[in-house]
């Protein structure tokens, strides 16, 4: 029986700490008071073996500073998204360069997996044998696959929340199923292209970490990013969405990290540019006008 310690008492290292639990030994160490019997501190979780780490992009930088692990750990990250214009691999390997490090990405509810619900999964690493020593170690509901690729299961992952808030914003303003398709299709050769320039395989996106991811996270109320969109159709303000979401919405930072890349990079994603302008104040019906009189 593996030792896992999971670090983030969000809703997904919650949902990893019970599924993780099914075959292993698993702690899970955060700041909230989760009242589990399972909770344990910094020093308990030094002990482990393997550690997932569930602890937003925007925070991460500042976690791994505070919270060193051990320096040739092996390390599967579920953080999902871009910070400061470097993606979550890139921040890994500025404390942990020695480190076993693999990434989760595909199609995954929080609620779903806590229900038992079949899925998966992605587990992507630059070593093929690194990904393969945690497939034994999931659950039986969830199906592994060791991959390399890692930055397009990031990218993969990092971009649909930034589609799906464009999708919520579809769905609100009752544009219809046809609308919402060319959206998600588009997005998909967008994130693609995007992926590309950054050394991505063209197939990572056609799998579960590409359109699989994609697809279930624009189309379902159960995304916080798509609720953050529908929100935004209503009228909302951005924090009045946010305050009422009472979560973390990856898409919201992440679609502003996604222009400066692209501008920077002279990179053409029409629909992350809209959303992170969306994110400023821009009408979503404003937005809506200048994606039909896009060129591409």
């Amino acid at each position: 029986m593996a030792q896992i310690s999971i670090f983030g008492g969000g809703s997904w290292g919650k949902a990893l700490h019970f599924a993780f639990s099914q075959k292993n030994s698993c702690g899970i160490v955060s700041r909230r008071n989760l009242q589990i019997s399972s909770q344990i501190t910094q020093e308990e979780a030094q002990k482990s073996e393997y550690f997932i780490v569930a602890i937003s992009s925007q925070a991460l930088e500042d976690w791994l500073k505070t919270n060193p692990l051990p320096p040739k750990s092996k390390i599967l990250v579920a953080a999902k998204g871009i910070s400061k214009g470097l993606f979550v691999n890139e921040i890994f390997e500025k404390y942990y360069p020695h480190s076993s490090l693999c990434f989760l990405a595909g199609p995954s509810f929080a609620k779903e997996v806590l229900a038992k619900l079949p899925c998966a999964l992605n587990v992507h690493s630059n070593k093929i044998q690194d990904a393969k020593e945690w497939l034994a170690l999931f659950p039986d509901f969830i199906k592994p696959y060791a991959l390399l690729d890692v930055i397009g299961g990031e990218i993969g992952g990092a971009y649909k929340n930034v589609i799906a808030i464009a999708s919520g914003i579809c769905e609100g303003l009752k544009l219809g199923n046809n609308a919402k398709a060319s959206l998600i299709a588009r997005g998909l050769v967008e994130m693609t292209r995007f992926g590309m320039f950054f050394g991505a395989k063209q197939e990572t996106f056609l799998g579960l970490s590409g359109a699989g991811d994609l697809f279930l996270t624009s189309n379902c109320t159960l995304s916080r990013n798509f609720r953050v969109g529908l929100a935004l159709s209503e009228g909302k303000s951005l924090q009045e969405c946010l305050e009422s979401l009472g979560e973390v919405a990856e898409g919201v930072p992440t679609s502003k990290e996604i222009h400066y890349l692209a501008q920077k990079h002279q990179i053409y994603t029409p629909i992350a540019k809209e959303v992170a302008l969306i994110m400023e104040g821009k009408s979503p019906k404003e937005s809506l006008l200048d994606l039909m009189k896009s060129t591409h």
